[in-house]
């Protein structure tokens, strides 16, 4: 029966495919329930639909073997162009999210630098967003420590600003770097624009690989310098441009032409369904930074994921080179470039090369991608080794893939906080960590902060908060206990695994850390467990940490407000707009009359008042 109902479907689609136009187009693929499988496009609707449904499609193509059998319909999109169809499926996949298309989403930002062309006098700033306009970026870097090397050497050999916006908008004096002759103190001295953009034109063309360009451009105005006898701005431009220079020997060059290029390298592993793109960027003949992108890529090619990498990597990307160098080709190589030269309104060529030096380029983009795969499949393969110690050693019902832990933090029975933070796969899961202000006057109660949070945390299981495999309670059999009873309480318990951890008590002989577990009075033995004592205990100061900072947040905020509560006149929403204003108690304490006078809503009386009274504090 199954069968025949098979074969009418096949047979319907396939009477559907026939009326189809043969133009370009996009095409979404559909269940029983209408819900959207697949979407693609093709330069020929027809024909790349008739390669689904007749019965030759290919029977080793297990992907798409599965898609068909699932599809009961199909509808199509006409476009004018293969290149607006292939805008269109980007912007379908995008809306409809289709479970057989690859989506390519590793959780990672690289870090990249950006300067805020709006602002006159623009600092240079480290950020992972690039989505702002009027802003230039550069990057992205290959990870945090070199973005703020590079942010190092940038601040030391040009005189940039390095104050935030706030701190620029109300200093009244220049900083210690003004001093220290590391910045022209635009804050409070004028300096003139065209003086500070020539240093933000040298400060680009060393972000965007033009290093030998500006070497150039220094050595002469180093000579210019020497033959008016200006010997102490050619002194300065000599110490820059050695700086620049060692800058460039530690840089390695890989081509000979000096053109701006993306190599890209893509490993699959078909038995883990995993696969990682590693992107070279060249920049002016230098090898800038390589970075790695990993993926869940289930019976995927390596064309196919180089082709949605490039659309999804590129589109918001704040520079693409004028040559993408690939090790494969995409079927959609022409549509692509086209899109490419669109969104950044100049040429842009996808290469793949059969010979010469971009051969070596992309074998050595293929060679990374492989050892990057196989080296965080290994480390994933330790990983799970060490969660599968830690379900044996503390005999858990299941592998606690996903750990939550939780702690509490007062002063002195005031502000008292909690905090959860997440391990996922036994690393730290920063998206998954929590705060929490107790709503109930507990004072010094411990158990009592561990009831109203657990009980909060545990109220409801959400899409993104799933309930954990393992809950750890910072504490002894106490808070274990106090965890059991909100558990039990909730209709959850035998349903999650739980565990106290105590810190180890010296004066009692104790020499680690004590793990105690449900209806045991002895903590367990984990002498041949150190992996795994190490791995709660990384959880615990994760957790630890967390709420000892929220809760310095919360005595900070409350100290801010409570100085400004003494000043008569001063209420809450004046209060609010000085905070807005200055950013921090600390800046209104150093504010004179005038810059008090110039918040909005602050008059000449109030102004006054608030000066004299950090004055006289």
């Amino acid at each position: 029966m199954a069968m025949d109902q098979s074969f009418k479907q096949r047979e319907l689609l396939q009477a559907k495919v026939h009326d189809t136009a043969t133009g370009p187009g996009v095409y979404l693929m559909k269940d029983a329930d209408g819900t959207i499988l697949y979407v693609g496009k093709a330069l020929s609707l027809k024909k790349r639909l008739a390669s689904y449904f007749n019965r030759h499609h290919n029977k080793n193509d297990y992907k798409t073997n599965i898609l068909v059998s699932r599809s009961h319909d199909f509808d199509v999109v006409l476009t004018a162009t293969e290149q607006e169809a292939l805008i269109l499926e980007n912007t379908l996949i995008k809306r409809h999210k289709p479970r057989y298309n690859v989506m390519l989403k590793d959780g990672k930002r690289y870090p990249s630098l950006c300067l805020d062309l709006t602002h006159a006098y623009p600092n240079l700033l480290f950020v992972r967003k690039t989505n702002k306009k009027k802003v230039r970026y550069f990057g992205p870097f290959s990870s945090g420590g070199a973005v703020k090397q590079t942010l190092r050497f940038v601040n030391k050999t040009f005189k940039l600003r390095k104050c935030k916006n706030r701190d620029f908008a109300t200093r009244t004096r220049p900083c210690l770097h003004y001093q220290m002759d590391a910045c022209l103190g635009p804050c409070c001295l004028p300096v003139s624009k065209k003086e500070y953009d020539g240093i933000i034109r040298e400060v680009t063309l060393f972000l965007n690989g033009r290093t030998p360009q500006l070497i150039r451009q220094v050595r002469q105005a180093m000579k210019a310098a020497a033959d008016q006898q200006d010997f102490e701005q050619a002194a300065k431009l000599r110490d820059k441009l050695f700086a620049l220079e060692m800058t460039l020997e530690k840089q390695v060059a890989v081509t000979t032409d000096f053109k701006d290029r993306d190599v890209l390298g893509v490993a699959v592993d078909e038995e883990s369904e995993r696969a990682l793109v590693t992107v070279l960027s060249i920049r002016n003949g230098y090898l800038r930074s390589s970075r790695h992108f990993g993926y869940a890529a289930p019976h995927s090619d390596k064309s196919v994921i180089a082709e949605a990498f490039i659309r999804q990597n590129y589109e918001d990307s704040p520079f693409t080179p004028g040559e993408i160098v690939l090790s494969v080709r995409l079927e959609s190589e022409v549509a692509i470039e086209g899109w490419l030269s669109e969104i950044t309104g100049r040429k842009v060529t996808l290469i793949y090369p059969r010979r010469g030096f971009k051969v070596r380029l992309t074998e050595m983009a293929q060679k990374n991608a492989r050892v990057e795969l196989r080296n965080r499949l290994n480390r994933e393969t330790a990983d799970l080794a060490l969660l599968a110690d830690l379900q044996k050693a503390l005999k858990l019902k299941r592998l606690p893939l996903r750990i939550e832990c939780f702690d509490n933090s007062n002063l002195s029975g005031q502000s008292m906080v909690a905090a959860k933070a997440v391990f996922a796969k036994g690393h730290p899961f920063p998206e998954g960590y929590r705060t929490y202000k107790i709503r109930q006057k507990v004072g010094n109660d411990d158990y009592a902060a561990m009831w109203e949070v657990l009980s909060r945390r545990f109220h409801k299981d959400t899409q993104d908060q799933p309930f954990p495999d393992l809950v750890v309670v910072d504490g002894g059999k106490g808070q274990l206990n106090v965890a059991l009873a909100v558990l039990e309480r909730l209709g959850l318990t035998g349903k999650l695994d739980v565990i106290g951890l105590a810190k180890k008590d010296a004066k009692q002989g104790d020499k680690t850390d004590k793990v105690y577990l449900p209806n045991r009075v002895n903590p367990a033995n984990l002498n041949r467990y150190g992996e795994v004592l190490l791995l709660l205990m990384r959880l615990r100061d994760a957790t630890h940490n967390h709420a000892i900072g929220f809760q310095r947040k919360r005595r900070e905020k409350i100290a801010r407000v409570s100085a400004l509560e003494e000043i008569p006149g001063i209420g809450p929403k004046r209060r609010k707009l000085l905070l807005q204003h200055f950013g921090r108690i600390e800046k209104i304490q150093q504010a004179d009359q005038a810059a008090l006078e110039a918040v909005e809503g602050m008059t000449y009386s109030l102004a006054k008042a608030v000066a004299e009274y950090f004055q006289n504090r």
